[in-house]
């Protein structure tokens, strides 16, 4: 199936086999999986295994996550949604960027398409987002992507035996259309996989 959410110098497409390694390189990290339930990845064959699980979770509804590719660099990260309510037209947003994109401008853009595709083809009404509350970068990117502050879910992620509070952000759809984020220029490819169409 191809798939995919066009901007200035980002495209987000779903994630194939030949991605893993890259996937691999860049989640092998720990800073850039510190705040996750999962990683560093080790192994190249726990990118692949992540990978493959994909279209299971794309088939049910559950989640729809898309590689986010670099016009020059290539794969740089994931960007995806999940969490859907389909009767409350909500989901929630979660991504990762390699360390070397960081500060770049590309969670800006990798935002602004997954809002063009929630708000747009989704239907959604509302997309939100989590954030450890120590973790002040990853707010900090959501309040400049024009996300609000909710309040605090406490003991809400946990990773491995601990169990910690996050911050919660949320982005609504007349809230987006007003914001810089809709201005973005975006182009779909492909059809959206069916489990998401509204």
């Amino acid at each position: 199936m191809v798939f995919g959410v066009i901007g200035p110098t980002l495209r987000l497409r779903l994630p194939e086999e030949a991605d893993a390694p890259a996937l691999f390189r860049l989640a092998s990290d720990p800073e850039v999986t510190r705040w996750f339930s999962w990683g560093p990845y080790t192994r190249e064959e726990e990118a692949l295994a992540y990978v493959r699980r994909l279209p299971a979770q794309r088939e049910r509804g559950e989640q729809l996550d898309l590689l986010i590719d670099h016009r020059e660099h290539g794969p740089i990260g994931i960007t995806g949604l999940s969490e859907f309510s389909r009767r409350d037209r909500r989901a929630v947003v979660g991504s990762w960027l390699g360390r070397a994109h960081w500060g770049t401008g590309a969670n800006i853009e990798a935002k602004a398409l997954v809002a063009h595709l929630g708000f747009g083809p989704l239907g959604l009404e509302r997309i939100g987002s989590y954030a450890n509350v120590d973790n002040a970068r990853s707010q900090a990117a959501l309040r400049k992507v024009g996300f609000r502050h909710e309040g605090v879910l406490r003991r809400f992620h946990r990773h491995g035996d601990q169990v910690f509070d996050v911050a919660s952000f949320s982005l609504l759809a007349d809230e987006w259309r007003a914001s810089p984020l809709a201005e973005v220029p975006v182009r779909f490819e492909g059809e959206v996989p069916p489990a998401f169409v509204p």
